[in-house]
Parts: structure tokens; C-alpha cells; sequence
């Protein structure tokens, strides 16, 4: 794209710059001129393209920093491609990719192909991120030096939890002598073996629980290591009242530590699995409605940092199983804002810290360009009617693979157009038709 695009009469949302004002963005090429109320002081730019976006917000592209693809190995699930189709249209401007393909992205040469893969078919930015433990063994650490070289943004298990305490010591001593960010989901493998959330629910449906303690043990111990080596460590997705607890004290003692949520956690609850819905069988399980509203204030409060999707497609072949068979995971990427926007309608959560947890403190956690529209920076930004309703339907979804959590839901706000540096990717049609 060359020459100026304007958005002018827009409600500018930029966390980053603590803006929330009525003005215009001025977009040269790929890059952000100027955003704010007083962007047109100067006029508007000679042969400038200028769109009209009254009663519209525009807020820095999301950052989701958990997506699952199946590309390499499991193409039918996910590809890089259209995994980045469904981002542009949820306006994900940049993804973190997880590691966990077949092979594992534990190498060099996997993490190139990754990069080479998003640079030839993605129309948002892909960031791989790389395994601690080759192959996800939990045994030998990869190397960290060169994985960073080569362009890997954070070291992670995956859906995988390291259960050697002297490996994560080790892990989060190298990673921070070459300044990397440790993300890590926390799950005993033994305590963890049930299906759901344990409690009362589970043993109506007769289902194997898994208890908030299955998540919090090693949880505390992750966060005692991260004081003990001065690691950056996150906890990737953080599910109960009890994390929240223990990540409040241990940023409370000073520790270098973060913690993320999926959206599923803030806007849903164990009952919402009804009769053996597999859709809704996830990782972490959906927990009880004390634990949904302890997140929400972790959110509110700054003790959860992030807001993800956890983007993890499935087949029909893994999800139409009995409940108990099927495999855990939901993609989200498209639904992303719309459901996070239910805690800012609501009054939950004020949109500024909704876009901060979704963009702008992602970036900086992983040192990715966006999450601003300050002068200077990449023009990734998206365009939102914050209160145009719309229902989710299965027809509608871009992604490859179609187990949504959200199959039928009504949302209110909607992304109308996406820019990923300076390029339109995504737009909506006058028939509200999105095109990517």
C-alpha cells in the first residue's frame, strides 16, 4: 500500500499512549503518522484516502499470544494460512504460534519453516514460539540461544506441563541470560487426569473432576523457582481463585512473573458443559462460577496480565466422541473480541484494560511490534463497531476446523475492517459479509 489512508471521527482507543478520545489515524504506507484527537492539526495530507468512521472505534490489532495450528503434521485441523484468515477476521493483527506440531517445534530449521510458511500465505504476522524439552520429553532443554537467533519469541510446553522442577530451574536460568519469556500451563499429570472441573456437576454427569489444586501445585512451585533464578516466567493460562492468589503474592514479593486467561475461563463456567457437550471439554476445564469471577477481578485488579483465546482447532473425528474420549480444545480466534467485549458491555471491565490485556501488554510481554498506534509504529490496527450485534454461526467461521465454544451465541461489537501494516486484510461488506 502506498500514499495516506484516514480515519477520521473515530473513537481512538490506545492503551499504550493512555488515549480514549474522539480523533483521526493517519496511516502512510505501513506506518501510523499520527492517532488521536489531535492528528489533523495539520490538515489532512495531500490525495489522502479519508474513511468516515463515526461512531466507530479504532483500537491497536490483538495480540493473541496462545494459537494452536496444526501445520506442520495436522494440515486438516489448521493451517498457518487459515489460521491467519480467521485472525484478520477477529482482528488478530499477530499471533504467537504454539509449538505443538508433529514434529514439535524444538529446532532451528522448524522454527525457519514456520516463518517461511506465515511470510508465503499468512495476511497477519506469525510468531513462532519454541519447546523447552525436545519433543516435549521433559528431559533435554532445547537451544535456547539459537531458537532465539533464529527468530522464536518465548519458550513453552505447549498443552504440556514440565513435571522435573530442576529442568524449569534450569530452563528459567537460561532463558533469562538470553532475555527470553518462559510461558508455562500448569496441570498435574496425576491429579489432572479427569475430564472437568471437579465439583458437583462432574459427579452428576458422572465424569472423572480435576481439581483448582491440579493447577495451583505446580503452579506455586514454577513461581518459587521464578523468584529463585530471577527468570521471566508467565503463567500462560491461569483458571481458578487460587492462581490468582498465588501469582497476587508472588508479584506482591517481587518476582518477574505474568499471568495470561483464556477468554473461556472469564466468560464461561462448568455448567455450560450441559449433557456431554465436547465442544466445551478444554484445557484448562471450565471451573465453577467463583472461579470465573475471581479471574475477572485477577483482570481487573492487574494480577492477570493477558487475555487469550487459546486458539486449538479439532476435527469433527476428536470432538464427536463421548465426552470423556474427546480431545480438549476450542478454536476462538474469530470470537475473541466479541465475547471479551461481554465484560466491557456489562461494565466488568472498562475497554481500555479490555484492549490492553488484548494488545498492547501482549506485545510488550513478547517484544512484538503493535499493540500502539502511537507515530512510528506498524500499521496494524482494526476498525470496531463496539455495539453492532451479531450471532455466531458455524457457517460463518473461517477457520478450517468448526468446534466453538460460541456455536449460536449472541455478541455485541464487531470488527468491521483489519490492517495489518498499512494493508487492508479483512473487511465487511455492506451485506456484513467479512472478506478476507
Amino acid at each position: 500500500m502506498s500514499g495516506f489512508t484516514v480515519f477520521e471521527r473515530a473513537r481512538i482507543v490506545d492503551p499504550s499512549r493512555g488515549v480514549d478520545a474522539v480523533g483521526s489515524v493517519i496511516v502512510d504506507g505501513q506506518r501510523i503518522v499520527a492517532a488521536g484527537p489531535g492528528a489533523l492539526n495539520q490538515g489532512r495530507p495531500d490525495g489522502a484516502t479519508v474513511i468516515d468512521c463515526a461512531g466507530k472505534a479504532i483500537l491497536p490489532g490483538l495480540v493473541d499470544s496462545r494459537v494452536f495450528i496444526g501445520e506442520p503434521g495436522a494440515e486438516y485441523r489448521e493451517t498457518i494460512a487459515s489460521a491467519s484468515r480467521a485472525a484478520a477476521a477477529g482482528g488478530v493483527t499477530s499471533i504467537v504460534m504454539m509449538p505443538d506440531t508433529a514434529p514439535v517445534i524444538d529446532d532451528v530449521a522448524l522454527v525457519e519453516f514456520v516463518q517461511r510458511a506465515a511470510r508465503d500465505t499468512a495476511l497477519v504476522n506469525v510468531f513462532p514460539s519454541a519447546a523447552i524439552t525436545k519433543g516435549f520429553e521433559g528431559k533435554e532443554m532445547t537451544e535456547f540461544g539459537l531458537l532465539r537467533q533464529a527468530g522464536a519469541v518465548a519458550l513453552t510446553e505447549g498443552r504440556h506441563t514440565l513435571a522435573s522442577a530442576l529442568v524449569m530451574r534450569r530452563a528459567l536460568t537460561y532463558a533469562r541470560d538470553f532475555g527470553m519469556v518462559v510461558a508455562h500451563e500448569t496441570q498435574d499429570a496425576e491429579l489432572g487426569s479427569g475430564v472437568m472441573n471437579e465439583g458437583l456437576f462432574a459427579s452428576w454427569l458422572g465424569l472423572p473432576g480435576i481439581p483448582r489444586e491440579a493447577e495451583a501445585i505446580p503452579l506455586e512451585r514454577d513461581l518459587l523457582l521464578a523468584r529463585l533464578t530471577r527468570g521471566t516466567y508467565h503463567a500462560a493460562k491461569i483458571s481458578t481463585a487460587l492462581s490468582a492468589g498465588a501469582i497476587a503474592r508472588a508479584k506482591n514479593d517481587g518476582a518477574t512473573v505474568t499471568a495470561g486467561v483464556s477468554i473461556n475461563n472469564l466468560s464461561l463456567n462448568d455448567n455450560d458443559v450441559g449433557e456431554y457437550r465436547t465442544f466445551f471439554r478444554l484445557s484448562p476445564p471450565l471451573r465453577a462460577e467463583e472461579d470465573r469471577l475471581a479471574t475477572i477481578e485477577a483482570v481487573r485488579d492487574g494480577t492477570v496480565d493477558v487475555i487469550v483465546s487459546s486458539h486449538d482447532p479439532q476435527d469433527v473425528d476428536t470432538k464427536r466422541l463421548p465426552f470423556a474420549d474427546a480431545e480438549s480444545g476450542a478454536i476462538g480466534l474469530e470470537t475473541l473480541l466479541g465475547v471479551a467485549l461481554r465484560l466491557h458491555h456489562n461494565g466488568d471491565v472498562p475497554l481500555s484494560r479490555l484492549v490492553e490485556l488484548l494488545s498492547t501488554a501482549p506485545a510488550k510481554l513478547y517484544g512484538l511490534p503493535g499493540g500502539t498506534l502511537a507515530p512510528g509504529a506498524p500499521a496494524d490496527l482494526i476498525v470496531v463497531d463496539l455495539d453492532e450485534p451479531w450471532v455466531v454461526r458455524e457457517a460463518g467461521l473461517v477457520s478450517r476446523s468448526k468446534n466453538t465454544c460460541f456455536e449460536g451465541s449472541r455478541l455485541q461489537g464487531r470488527v468491521l475492517q483489519t490492517m495489518v501494516a498499512g494493508r487492508t486484510v479483512f473487511e465487511v461488506d455492506g451485506d456484513r459479509q467479512g472478506k478476507a
